[in-house]
């Protein structure tokens, strides 16, 4: 749990209680999802940190690191050289390397926009004479309102990506069934086109993976009631213009209502959770 990262990164204005009670609420999340915390060691970055031990690893790491090397990795957080940063974040890559070792970890799965960090623990695990670490990336999810071309293809992918701070951008886990058809209804999806569509890749990365199908409860004016059950039918339909962008956006919000509802009710059932949500949701976001 990230709370010191989040500090130096200014969320939520650099308030620490503000952010330890965003992670708590994050826990929340992951217990409304079903994941078993008995089965799951939570580590809050500022206990990991308070010690002579890691900053001395910090150090290490910094030491092998040129300061043009540390400005180009700032997009791990978020951030990019023509960024206004302060002295702080250039901590951040340094630390999130120093993470890797101080868990002991054996994998560390990241974003494909935090894949610098990996990078680098491999370097300076064959010169310091460290574990290495197995590198795991994973697709980041595209923005609602698709791609955002910028100067390189990493900042590109950054930009685009789902942005909490701009809520137009993804579908938050206690949005309502009205709220998500009106974000996937309005989100980019141009036809015939899988590439840089964001609606696709929430049928391809988020629905066949959680409920093995797409379905699609259209009127029989429309062609009536159809059902996906590889993404790869999905695709060639959708190529070809068998399937109306408006088809696939029904089936996609449809869909979503239905892995979110469950979150939705376990907020509105549980004390500390329903608690902790109506308290976080008022903090003022920051980039």
């Amino acid at each position: 749990m990230a709370d010191y990262f989040a500090y130096i990164n200014n969320k939520l204005g650099g308030d620490m209680e503000k952010i330890h009670r965003a992670g708590e609420y994050f826990i929340e999340v992951w217990k409304a999802c079903g994941i078993d915390l008995n089965k799951v060691e939570v580590v809050w970055a500022s206990d990991l940190m308070d010690g002579v031990e890691y900053w001395d690893r910090v150090l290490t790491v910094a030491k092998n690191l040129t300061l043009s090397r540390t400005l180009k990795s700032l997009t791990i957080a978020g951030r990019s050289e023509k960024d206004m940063i302060s002295t702080a974040q250039l901590f951040y890559p340094s630390m999130q390397v120093a993470d890797i070792f101080e868990m002991d970890l054996d994998a560390c799965e990241m974003g494909m926009d935090q894949r610098r960090a990996n990078m680098i623990a491999r370097e300076i695990a064959d010169k310091m004479h460290w574990k290495k670490v197995v590198p795991i990336h994973h697709h980041m999810l595209l923005g609602l309102k698709g791609v955002k071309e910028m100067d390189d293809p990493e900042s590109t992918m950054i930009a685009s990506k789902m942005s909490k701070s701009d809520p137009s951008s993804c579908v938050y886990m206690h949005n309502t069934k009205e709220e998500i058809e009106h974000k996937i209804k309005t989100a980019f999806c141009p036809p015939n086109q899988i590439q840089g569509n964001p609606v696709f890749e929430y049928a391809r990365y988020i629905i066949f993976p959680s409920l093995g199908n797409l379905k699609i409860f259209r009127t029989k004016e429309y062609g009536g009631f159809i059902e996906y059950n590889e993404i790869e039918e999905l695709k060639k339909d959708y190529e070809q213009g068998k399937l109306h962008p408006n088809d696939l956006k029904l089936g996609v919000s449809d869909s979503l209502e239905i892995l979110i509802k469950p979150i939705r009710e376990y907020f509105e059932k549980d004390r500390k959770a329903k608690r902790l949500y109506n308290e976080v949701k008022n903090y003022s976001i920051t980039r």
